[in-house]
């Protein structure tokens, strides 16, 4: 029997142990991680749809970059021809005992020809130029869309900050209205209180229970939608960091300027494409064949035969349309002059606003403070007077309802702060 319950004893200090281990082990997996909205950021601009399109530019222009390359190299061409002429060259002469052959009106002509470039005036190397700056405009561009995918991080990073701030407030509100709850139900039963003053700070808690569900599903579906931008499985548990120390740039730094400058840029190498196509080129040609005459017109029989050299082209058909196509340039800069002059007045007026708006909100802060104060010490004596009767319940929660009010727009003035000083730094930098 001793032995019996000394096992019985055993297992039950074993089983104690599993459940305490098993217990630390659920804790540890349910520690709450973090995230910072700088991760959210890298990871948002690796993990989003768009994003593979830079390898896809990349890789095209690096294929088209390599075609033109192969400018440089010889070139092949092989041509046939057959023929049928009206009339062909005779000698206008004729000799006695001597057969003076005559070329067949119909004529053959097999042959390749190999060119090699000597000189280009630049040409294939202001067409990789070309493709280049092509590819950084594109690239560009795709980074002006994916800096939107910015601006929808910050709407969901601090909206989930601003429901934390909420649930934050709520639980501090929930303590408040159970010691009050505490306290009058000593009054009760000291005949001090009524029992209905109990239930008035009870349904209070209820309802503040309510609003603890909904602020929490709308924290997880915000989760949710954050997580899709970042490729993540983002739970209810997880923390979001509140961004601290915001460095704010001194000068504007928009990736639109920077398409500008890359336009302009492709915009230059188009204006020596200009100049190159009208400059003479210099190259090596040779061809051979084999055809019906040859290179002997006298020889009406099929042949081999062989030519090369040095060969300058010079299209002076360019000439006509040079200086309309160098104006056509020059005014397309001067447009791309004027739209970075009208995005830099739009995104300084928005600076303007943004930066008043934080004065604003700071000024806020300041008297959010001295009414969180004042709301406080109103609450604490109006719990004082509730404990010992004075006060009822109904009176006691407008007074805490507006500490709680005035709580909460204290952390919504904070959030909003922070987001402005975000939006600031959105509107300076990449």
């Amino acid at each position: 029997m001793a032995k019996k319950i000394q096992n019985t004893f055993f297992m039950k200090y074993i089983i104690s142990l599993f459940a305490l281990f098993s217990g630390a082990f659920v804790t540890m997996a349910q520690a709450p991680k973090t995230l910072s909205i700088d991760d959210c950021y890298a990871q948002a601009q690796q993990n989003y749809p768009m994003a593979k399109q830079r390898d896809l530019i990349l890789k095209s222009a690096s294929y088209s970059i390599e075609n033109a390359s192969k400018g440089y190299l010889p070139q092949f061409n092989l041509n046939a021809q057959a023929t049928y002429q009206s009339d062909v060259t005779q000698l206008p002469i004729k000799l006695p005992n001597v057969n003076i052959p005559s070329i067949s009106k119909d004529q053959y002509k097999i042959y390749g020809d190999v060119n090699q470039v000597i000189y280009d005036a630049g040409n294939i190397k202001n067409q990789k130029l070309s493709v280049t700056a092509n590819a950084a405009i594109e690239t560009q561009k795709l980074e002006i869309e994916l800096k939107k995918v910015k601006e929808r991080i910050n709407q969901l990073y601090f909206g989930i900050l601003m429901l934390d701030e909420q649930l934050e407030q709520t639980e501090i509100f929930n303590k408040d209205i159970q010691s009050a709850i505490n306290k009058t139900k000593g009054a009760i039963t000291n005949g001090v209180a009524l029992k209905s003053a109990g239930d008035v700070l009870q349904v209070e808690l209820l309802k503040m229970n309510q609003h603890v569900v909904e602020l929490k599903a709308s924290r997880l579906a915000y989760l949710e939608m954050l997580g899709l931008f970042i490729n993540q499985t983002l739970d209810g548990i997880i923390k979001l960091q509140k961004p601290v120390g915001i460095s704010i740039p001194q000068t504007i730094h928009r990736p639109e300027l920077l398409l500008i400058e890359k336009q302009k840029n492709w915009l230059l190498i188009q204006n020596r494409f200009v100049d190159s196509k009208n400059l003479p080129k210099v190259g090596l040609f040779v061809q051979g064949g084999f055809g019906r005459p040859a290179l002997n017109m006298l020889n009406n029989d099929f042949s081999a035969y062989y030519i090369g050299g040095l060969r300058v082209n010079w299209s002076l058909n360019g000439l006509y349309t040079r200086k309309n196509e160098k104006a056509i340039l020059s005014f397309n800069a001067a447009a791309l002059d004027i739209q970075k002059e009208t995005f830099l007045f739009n995104t300084n007026f928005i600076l303007k606003q943004q930066n008043m708006e934080v004065v604003k909100l700071q000024e806020l802060i300041k008297t959010d403070d001295e009414i969180v104060a004042l709301r406080t010490k109103i609450k604490n004596t109006a719990f004082a007077q509730l404990e010992n009767g004075v006060l009822n319940a109904t009176d006691y929660l407008r007074e805490l309802n507006a500490e709680d009010q005035a709580k909460q727009n204290k952390s919504m003035h904070e959030i909003q702060l922070l987001m402005t000083r975000y939006a600031i730094r959105f509107t300076m930098e990449n």
